[in-house]
């Protein structure tokens, strides 16, 4: 009797042990409350504007880093951002250096395998970027095959360019691809069309340089670790802010209305 009193009670000692431990590893799973708890959301970011970039002093501003802060805001942390390698993005939130890429990041099926990802909230493109002065040369794929490209490297544009068969030499950020066509050293970039619109052409830094072709369709997603809960939770914040319309005020604060995706 004595022996099966102890083997009952090692044995609920060892469900109320396995219970705990399940409930540690539930809460461990949890990355919002990992995130409320140390007080701070890590945005991995480019310079990439209109989705984030630095204003007159120095602060992060953009599309994606004012929707940023609004979801920082709703969690009741601060929120932090962190230029990344893009190449190294995955391995970045894998290692818990960011919380979650949010810098008009393309919804290819490598991120989406990678990451959790969100819902689309931006539609964009893939387009080239050429002197204004060869622009009525090059209006077709066909036209562009013989350039050569400059382009970010681990991004849609890169990608574009590998499909494509084009030459192209990497470079750090598609702000560098662009300074490479200004500088005469490459003969085209692969750039975002939403970047297009705020860097080249009237009004912008590059008054002399404007895209031309379409070489891809997309759309924008964000990304967070593999299996976490902070994707559904931002697509219920991007779903409140597109209801109450301030989701379209900072789009059109930064020219990106009209590809702006519904949130449903």
């Amino acid at each position: 009797m004595k022996k099966k009193l102890m083997a009952s009670l090692l044995a609920l000692t060892m469900v109320i042990g396995m219970t705990a431990c399940g409930n540690t590893k539930k809460s461990a799973e949890s990355d919002v409350e990992y995130i409320k708890n140390k007080g701070t959301l890590i945005v991995g970011i480019t310079d990439f504007a209109p989705m984030d970039y630095k204003d007159e002093n120095g602060n992060w501003i953009g599309f994606d880093a004012d929707m940023a802060k609004k979801v920082g805001e709703s969690l009741g942390v601060e929120v932090e951002f962190v230029e990344i390698d893009w190449d190294n993005k995955i391995l970045e939130l894998e290692n818990k250096s960011i919380d979650v890429v949010w810098n008009g990041m393309t919804l290819t099926s490598e991120v989406t395998s990678a990451m959790e990802c969100t819902n689309a909230y931006l539609n964009n493109a893939q387009v080239v970027v050429v002197p204004n002065a060869d622009a009525d040369s090059y209006k077709t794929v066909d036209d562009v095959k013989g350039l050569s490209f400059a382009v970010e490297s681990g991004s849609a544009g890169e990608q574009a360019a590998i499909d494509n068969g084009f030459d192209y030499t990497s470079v750090t950020s598609q702000a560098d691809a662009v300074m490479e066509v200004a500088a005469g050293t490459s003969g085209a970039c692969i750039i975002d069309l939403l970047m297009a619109g705020a860097m080249v052409g009237a009004g912008t830094s590059y008054t002399d340089l404007t895209h031309t072709v379409e070489l891809t369709t997309e759309e924008y997603g964000i990304g967070c670790r593999k299996g976490s809960d902070l994707a559904a939770y931002i697509n219920d914040q991007l779903k409140a802010y597109y209801a109450d319309g301030s989701m379209q005020e900072v789009a059109k604060t930064y020219g990106v209305q009209d590809a702006l995706v519904e949130q449903k």
